[in-house]
């Protein structure tokens, strides 16, 4: 592929993973590796994405690529564990992969399957810190009353609700009325250029993406904008991404909350060694190398390469017009 910016972009190679359970409807995840000036970096936006929202995260990945990582104030950065939507037997082979975690998000679509998963989860870890993310896909009618009706079936457990809803006045009014925090991720993610001056009225803490955020310094203008408390999640990222997720929580001089980076523990397997899974609920901060062996054992097909050089080719082509 003559035109592919091969210069910028060496030893490109895409990876398929399976992954442990399905998450949001993804049973394989595909991410592209490439090494830059400063080492390897992923662009792995999902499938379905369009140019726009893909090229925020090539702007990351290649900024990772070849800019030195920003200041850090640690070398470890506390995770928690993530439970996505699946069968109550499920859960305990889950959670076993996030070694450590105290704090455990879950995934919800309604109380009763939602109020299953958060009861097991306290089975097994009794004093765990609970949060949901609903991923913005309830009416205000409907968060108003499975919050109430979780609150009422579990009391104080719950750390912050994840995008209960969409609409800005629909979280403003909630955060009234419920006792629980409310964070924001699609609010920001989804309107990286918008106005972000009055999302404190609607939440408490802002989730924030190195990748789709569009790499260190637009993470850090986006959180300095919010100017609420932070939590850096991740996006099912092979470790090469993970590394520099951990690298932007690590960039934060304040950081009170687990950050959401132990997902490759909801892949089959990394393809770095050691994996960036959770020990003692911790990761540490170090710049990831991949395994070559377990780039060979997961690499994508031909045609699904290819597929990956011509979304990157096009972004570039457009930037460089």
């Amino acid at each position: 592929m003559s035109s592919f910016p091969s210069e910028v972009f060496a030893d490109f190679k895409v990876v398929a993973i399976p992954t442990r359970t399905n998450f949001r409807g993804i049973s394989i995840r595909e991410a592209a590796i490439f090494r830059g000036d400063e080492g390897w970096s992923e662009f792995s936006p999902f499938v379905e994405y369009g140019k726009h929202e893909a090229s925020t995260w090539l702007r990351a990945a290649v900024e990772s690529a070849n800019t030195p990582w920003p200041k850090l104030f640690r070398r470890e950065v506390e995770v928690n564990a993530t439970l996505p939507i699946v069968a109550i037997d499920k859960v305990a082979g889950i959670l076993k992969n996030f070694e450590g975690c105290s704090t455990v998000k879950i995934k919800v679509d309604d109380f009763l399957t939602g109020a299953e998963l958060v009861e097991e989860t306290l089975n097994l870890l009794p004093d765990a810190k609970i949060r949901l993310d609903v991923n913005g896909s309830w009416t205000l009618e409907q968060a108003l009353l499975y919050l109430y009706d979780f609150n009422l079936r579990f009391g104080n457990v719950f750390e912050y609700i994840e995008q209960p809803c969409t609409a800005i006045e629909d979280l403003a009014r909630l955060k009234s009325e419920v006792p629980m925090k409310i964070a924001v991720d699609e609010s920001i993610r989804k309107n990286l250029g918008g106005d972000f001056s009055r999302i404190g009225e609607a939440a408490d803490v802002a989730i924030i993406k190195w990748a789709p955020s569009g790499g260190f310094a637009a993470a850090h203008e986006i959180a300095r904008q919010v100017n609420l408390p932070v939590v850096v999640s991740s996006a099912l990222d092979t470790g090469i991404g993970i590394s520099h997720s951990l690298a932007l929580a690590a960039s934060f001089e304040e950081l009170n909350f687990a950050c959401g980076l132990g997902t490759v523990a909801l892949l089959e397997s990394d393809i770095c060694t050691p994996a960036f899974v959770p020990q003692k609920g911790n990761l540490d901060v170090v710049r990831a190398e991949p395994d070559f062996a377990l780039v060979e054992k997961y690499r994508a097909s031909e045609d699904r390469e290819n597929w990956w050089k011509n979304r990157v080719t096009e972004i570039w082509k457009e930037w460089q017009l």
